[in-house]
Formats: C-alpha cells, structure tokens, sequence
C-alpha cells in the first residue's frame, strides 16, 4: 500500500488526482494541499510513499521540491508543459502525467511503481512469521528472528538474529502497521525495533546486539510506555 499525497497550485488538478487516487486498489490519500511547504513537512516526517508533484508552482517548483526530499519517496510529476518534465528524470521519478491527466495514463503511470502495489510485500502477518518481497524472492521471515528494521532510502533492511540483512522495497511505516504492537515498537524515523531482543537502554540509545540505535524525541513517549506496559495494561 503506497500513501500517496497530491502537492499542486490548481485545485481542479488536485481534486481530480485525489479521485483517482481513491479509485485505486494499492493507493491511500494521505493528503492534498496547494502548498509545496506544506507537502514537504509530511514527505520529511515519513509520512508518505508516492507524491504526485506539479512542476510549476510560485512557492517551491516541483524541480526545487525533490532536490529537498531526496528521493524519501516515489515521485510521479504531473504537468502542463512537457519541456520541463525531462529534468525530473534525473531524480529517478517514476512517470510523469501530462494535464489533463485521464484515468487510463493515470492508471499506466502507477503501473510502473513496483510491484508491491498490487502483491504486497506484506500481509496481514500471523503472530510468528511474514513473508517479505526480495529482488525476485518471497521469503519467509520468522518474526522471532527479526532484531530491528532499518530504513535505507528506498529500502527497508531487516536485520535478524543469523546476522542477514535483508532488503526490500517498502516503507517502515507499513511494517509498523502491520507487526503485533506488542512486540515491535518504532523509536526512530529509521528504526523500528523488536522490544525483546533489547539488551539495554542508555540514555537516548537502545543496544541491540551490540548495536546502538537512537531513540528520537517523537517515539520516545509511546516506546517508554510500551516497555513500561508491555501489554498496553
């Protein structure tokens, strides 16, 4: 599942995405706004996988946008001049949409995203194990083996007790959703961790086999309580 956010200074182009978005098995809305700003703050606090991005807008250009985030997420770029949509290739974006945008080309663009729109690399997981998409593998992932989570740009590495790293395409965030809470909590905007395999905690770091992780001042609240209170009691 990609959360998806539309950042346009036309409302019609807004609305118009946002439907599509809504009718697309794959997609979730997180948000639409006018302001480029706006849209950044999100994409920064990893709140979003897919942004369909205008090109031409007063505050930020769609250009200047990317520059900024870096590759957080996927980008699509939609516009209405096609002589300025070959400079976004150079920063890897998936498609870009030609405004009007139909339905159909919509449709091709999200296509070519990978394929965890349609198969997803993970399920609704069982207590014990998960599968997980790996180049061109499923493997199966013991949940008990899995010490922390580790974002990578666009790859989420899986760090386990065997000392692989596994890596795939998706977002932390999806594996924060979908892991038992009990058992996983996510301390960081690059880490998600196993609460059993910690071996202690040192003022703002966790030590997981002899690794030390960050705790970040926006997790530190809810992680506190999960380790206080392990079975939400």
């Amino acid at each position: 599942m990609y959360r998806c956010m539309v950042i346009d200074d036309e409302p019609l182009a807004l609305n118009v995405l946002a439907d599509y978005i809504r009718q697309t098995d794959g997609l979730e809305l997180v948000d639409i706004t006018t302001s480029p700003i706006k849209g950044l703050q999100r994409i920064q606090n990893n709140e979003v996988d897919l942004v369909f991005l205008d090109i031409q807008m007063p505050e930020l250009t769609g250009i200047q946008v990317m520059k900024i985030i870096d590759q957080r997420c996927k980008v699509i770029l939609t516009t209405a001049y096609p002589e300025f949509a070959l400079e976004g290739y150079e920063y890897n974006v998936v498609d870009y949409l030609l405004k009007p945008v139909s339905f159909e080309r919509f449709t091709k663009a999200v296509q070519k995203l990978p394929a965890v729109v349609n198969t997803g690399p993970v399920k609704t997981m069982p207590q014990d194990y998960f599968f997980v998409k790996s180049e061109y593998k499923l493997l199966r992932i013991d949940i008990s083996q899995v010490l922390y989570f580790e974002a990578l740009r666009d790859y989420v590495a899986i760090h386990t007790a065997d000392g692989n790293k596994v890596l795939t395409l998706q977002s932390l965030s999806s594996f924060e959703k979908e892991l038992p809470a009990h058992l996983f909590s996510r301390i960081h905007k690059s880490y998600l961790i196993s609460l059993s395999k910690i071996s202690f905690i040192e003022k703002n770091r966790v030590v997981i086999n002899n690794r030390f992780l960050p705790i970040g001042e926006t997790y530190k609240t809810t992680f506190l309580q999960k380790i206080n209170h392990p079975e939400g009691k």
